[in-house]
């Protein structure tokens, strides 16, 4: 299947109709690819999880402002993950009516495995890619999302 949209073939250099096609594609890719994963988690819940291995346990609200969302989603989306056991409520030693959310044992184990098959899948889709293009792609995707990130949080410019 062709990634290079209708009447694009014939533009010269990239242009902004060529990108928006080509993320639109890659997001659907990577949500069939994800789909194929054993034990794969969704987007929400493979952030969140990364989110409290990398800080330990967190407020809904803390949680919220580091994923960049509002503390409902939070909730929302911690709700399956803590009837799966992969992610626990625990006690908050400075205000006993407060709880964060940590991550399980199982939580973690969960995450590392899907971690390593997510590695694994970006070393083969990029196996033949010179390191230098490897690099180069890891910056400009990185560069996108802070793009996007600052797009977001300057919501007054709706375009």
């Amino acid at each position: 299947m062709t990634t290079t949209p209708p009447g694009a073939a014939d533009r010269d250099g990239p242009s902004d109709s060529r990108l928006h096609h080509q993320v639109a594609v890659f997001a659907r890719r990577l949500e069939q690819v994800r789909h194929t994963a054993v034990g794969s988690l969704d987007r929400a819940g493979y952030l969140l999880l990364d989110e409290l291995q990398q800080h330990g346990p967190a407020s809904v609200k803390a949680l919220a402002a580091a994923l960049g969302v509002d503390s409902s989603t939070v909730t929302r989306q911690a709700a399956p993950l803590v009837e799966a056991d992969l992610v626990g409520r625990v006690p908050y030693p400075a205000d006993r009516r407060a709880v964060h959310l940590a991550l399980t044992p199982l939580g973690g184990r969960r995450l590392a495995e899907v971690r390593a098959w997510r590695e694994e899948l970006m070393r083969r889709l990029t196996a033949d890619w010179p390191a230098e293009e490897r690099r180069a792609f890891c910056a400009l995707l990185a560069r996108f999302n802070d793009s996007l990130e600052s797009y977001a949080a300057d919501r007054d410019d709706p375009l």
